[in-house]
């Protein structure tokens, strides 16, 4: 067993999954945020994949409610009274997912919320104050402005999965430039002109799956998945969502090109590609619904992010995980990746929820959800690493029984 098991692991191409981030990552995909242009055509392309590893892929779509989209750059102008500043967007303004969608560019004086009259006027929402405390001293405001950190590149971190509209344009802005603001607010000569183009709409999205074999009576059976949507680029800013997940998307079909014709005759196996995850992990709870539904009880390893290594991956366990936990205890010590209990907020997590045995793998790097996730960021060493983890968990799982206690976390 060991000695197959070495000759898999052996096999895992670090260039090969570095070549699937490259394209899952390119401008032809546009983000490949859940039911754009972009995402279908990534869909397509995976599809392709799946049948060049022997399984005949199947498209299953589900809806999507009310995805947020800025459609356009938002124009966002400030002036303290003597100097004018025009905004970056995505570095030094954003827009909120709160905000209400208003693409006119609206001029006003800058006042502090909770400070005088609002009418009329943009507020600075001050860092101790709430969005809903804000909205009860907007009466007649123009709109509100919230201070949101930036990543350690200086962009903004882009969400899809958040509040539904306020009554009010809301836009974000870097620490530096609403300190700024706030200093200049009492003087009564600062202003800002600026507009929120953001819209939501309901969209079809889709997972893709690849079904190998079934699982006979008695035999393990295996489901491997990552989400292959990302939060989409915006007007003017690519966003290409390498880490998060084109990583684990490349992880989850090397393991697949590895374990398809090696596993155990018996061994039931099978991928599943998920969609909208960035939206509330849609993709999955629809998966998860159907499995249940269908009395199926796969072993389920989800990869969210495997961009770079800090030390040891991170591992979520869910739902009657104690044996999947154990055989990921092993699968680490047999391949010298350290693992350590840590939060895995992704797809697992539906599964789990749905009575699955499910765990988590995640090794993200810093600059997702934001124009820093490239593919040449991503570590190839730790391609291979989570690969490797897969590939072993996997074999051990099919070849195995699991009794040790895992010392994952201790």
């Amino acid at each position: 067993m060991t000695t197959d098991l070495d000759t898999l692991l052996a096999g895992v191409d670090g260039e090969r999954m570095a070549g699937t981030i490259t394209t899952l990552a390119g401008a032809p995909f546009a983000g490949r945020r859940a039911g754009s242009p972009g995402g279908t055509a990534a869909r397509g392309w995976l599809g392709d994949q799946l049948r060049s590893l022997g399984a005949g892929p199947a498209v299953d779509p589900f809806p999507a409610r009310a995805v947020p989209e800025v459609y356009a750059a938002p124009q966002v102008t400030w002036s303290d009274g003597a100097t004018n500043r025009r905004l970056a967007f995505g570095r030094q303004v954003a827009v909120h997912l709160a905000s209400a969608d208003h693409p006119a560019i609206r001029r006003a004086g800058v006042a502090i919320a909770g400070d005088g009259d609002p009418a009329g006027r943009w507020l600075l929402v001050p860092a101790r104050m709430s969005l809903f405390d804000a909205y009860g001293h907007a009466d007649g405001a123009l709109g509100l402005l919230i201070s949101r950190p930036v990543d350690a590149h200086g962009w903004h971190f882009t969400m899809l999965a958040g509040p539904d509209p306020g009554p009010l344009p809301v836009l974000t802005l870097d620490p530096d430039t609403h300190a700024a603001m706030l200093t200049a607010a009492p003087t009564g000569r600062a202003w800002l002109a600026g507009n929120t183009p953001i819209r939501r709409a309901d969209v079809t999205a889709a997972n893709l799956h690849g079904h190998w074999r079934t699982a006979a009576r008695g035999s393990a059976d295996l489901l491997v998945t990552a989400h292959y949507d990302g939060v989409g680029d915006h007007p003017g800013l690519r966003q290409p969502a390498a880490s998060d997940n084109a990583s684990g998307v490349a992880v989850i079909l090397e393991a697949a090109r590895l374990l398809a014709p090696a596993l155990p005759a018996g061994t039931g196996f099978a991928v599943a590609l998920l969609d909208a995850e960035e939206i509330g992990a849609l993709g999955s709870a629809h998966h998860a619904a159907h499995l249940r539904r269908a009395g199926a009880t796969p072993l389920v390893v989800n990869v969210d992010g495997a961009g770079q290594l800090h030390e040891a991956a991170a591992v979520e366990a869910g739902g009657p995980a104690h044996r999947l936990l154990a055989l990921f205890d092993q699968a680490g010590r047999h391949t010298g990746l350290p693992l350590t209990a840590g939060p895995v907020a992704s797809d697992n997590r539906r599964y789990a929820a749905a009575g699955l045995a499910a765990v988590g793998i995640g090794a993200r790097m810093g600059g997702y959800h934001s124009p820093a996730d490239t593919p040449d960021r991503v570590d190839t060493t730790t391609l291979v690493a989570v690969c490797r983890l897969v590939v072993a968990t996997a074999w051990l799982a099919a070849t195995t029984s699991a009794t040790l206690p895992s010392l994952i976390g201790d």
